[in-house]
C-alpha cells in the first residue's frame, strides 16, 4: 500500500464524510484521520478491497465525532423582521457549511447524483441518528450491497435492512432543486456589485429567503427583503464577486469592497427566479475551496 492508493481515494470518502458530519472542515480531518490510521495499520487483502477498509475506517471516525447530541442544521424558526438586528453569531458546529465540488465529487463517478450534497439534503441527513445515516448514505447514495454495509459495520444484513427503512421513513428528503441557470446568475451578480435594488429584486421569487451563518436571522419574502436591501446603505457596492462550485451547483465567492474575503453564497433558483441565497460569512472557507483571501490575488484553481 502506497500513498497513491490511499489518495485516489480522497474525494469520494471526504464526500461520504462531509453528508455524515457537515462539514468540509470536519470531513478533511476525518479522512486524514483515516488515512492515518490506515497507514499504521495492517491491511488485509484476504478480507476484502483497500477502499472498503478506509470506508469503515472513516465510518468509525465519524461515528465517533457525532456522539454529541449536537446536530448541523440551516437557519429555522420564524423569519426576522426587517430592522431587527443579528444578533450573536451562533458557534461554528451549529451549521452545515458549504463545501467546494472537488472536494466531494470525483467528476468520473456519474453513480452519485450531484444533489446529495446539496445543502438542504446534507442538512436533512443530521436528523438521522448517526448509525442509521451511515446506512442510508451507503445504501441509497452510494449504493452499496446490504451485504457490504452490513460487513463494514460489522453487522447482519437484517439490522441493516432494518436500519434501512427505519432511516428512509424518518428521512425528511427535500425536494432536488433545479440547476443554476448561468444566465439568472450572471444577472445577479451584475445588480448585486451595482447594488441595483430593483434588478435584484426582480430577478427573486416572491417567497425568496435569505440566511446569513452564522446567524440564526433569516428573511422571507421578496418585499421584505427589498425592504432590508433597500436600508442597507449599499456596503456591498464595490464587491467583487467569483463563481465557484459548491454543493453541486454553482456559487458564488464574495469579496468585500477593500478585496477581504467575505463570503461564500449558494443560491437557489426555480423557475427562473432566486428562490434562496445562503450566505456563509467565514472566510475560513476561502482556503477550503482553495480560493484566496485577497480579490487581487490568482485563483489557485482553475474556475
Amino acid at each position: 500500500m502506497s500513498p497513491d492508493d490511499l489518495e485516489r481515494h480522497r474525494v469520494e470518502l471526504t464526500g461520504y464524510c462531509y453528508r455524515m458530519l457537515g462539514s468540509g472542515f470536519e470531513a478533511e480531518d476525518a479522512v486524514q484521520e483515516a488515512f492515518t490510521r490506515a497507514w499504521s495499520g495492517t491491511f488485509d487483502e484476504r478480507r476484502g478491497s483497500l477502499r472498503t477498509w478506509l470506508y469503515a475506517i472513516a465510518t468509525n471516525i465519524c461515528l465517533d465525532m457525532r456522539r454529541s447530541p449536537q446536530r448541523r442544521a440551516v437557519p429555522a424558526g420564524s423569519p426576522a423582521v426587517p430592522g431587527t438586528p443579528l444578533g450573536e453569531p451562533l458557534p461554528e458546529t451549529a451549521w452545515v457549511h458549504p463545501v467546494p465540488d472537488h472536494k466531494v465529487l470525483d467528476p468520473a463517478d456519474a453513480t452519485v447524483a450531484r444533489h446529495t450534497v446539496r445543502l438542504a439534503f446534507v442538512a436533512a441527513l443530521q436528523h438521522l441518528p448517526p448509525r442509521q445515516r451511515a446506512v442510508l448514505v451507503l445504501r441509497d447514495v452510494l449504493c452499496w450491497r446490504a451485504a457490504e454495509v452490513a460487513d463494514l459495520l460489522g453487522t447482519t444484513v437484517a439490522s441493516v435492512t432494518s436500519a434501512l427503512q427505519r432511516a428512509r421513513a424518518a428521512f425528511p428528503a427535500p425536494p432536488v432543486p433545479a440547476e443554476v441557470d448561468q444566465a439568472l446568475l450572471d444577472r445577479y451578480c451584475a445588480a448585486f456589485t451595482a447594488h441595483d435594488v430593483p434588478a435584484l429584486v426582480a430577478l427573486l421569487h416572491e417567497d425568496a429567503t435569505m440566511t446569513m451563518p452564522p446567524f440564526a436571522w433569516w428573511l422571507r419574502g421578496r418585499d421584505t427583503l427589498a425592504a432590508v436591501l433597500t436600508r442597507a446603505e449599499a456596503p456591498c457596492k464595490g464587491a467583487t464577486l467569483r463563481q465557484v462550485r459548491a454543493n453541486g451547483d454553482l456559487a458564488l465567492a464574495q469579496y468585500a469592497p477593500d478585496g477581504s474575503a467575505f463570503a461564500i453564497v449558494l443560491v437557489e433558483t426555480a423557475g427562473g427566479l432566486i428562490t434562496a441565497t445562503h450566505t456563509h460569512l467565514d472566510p475560513r472557507l476561502f482556503p477550503l475551496f482553495d480560493l484566496p483571501m485577497s480579490s487581487g490575488s490568482p485563483l489557485r484553481i482553475p474556475g
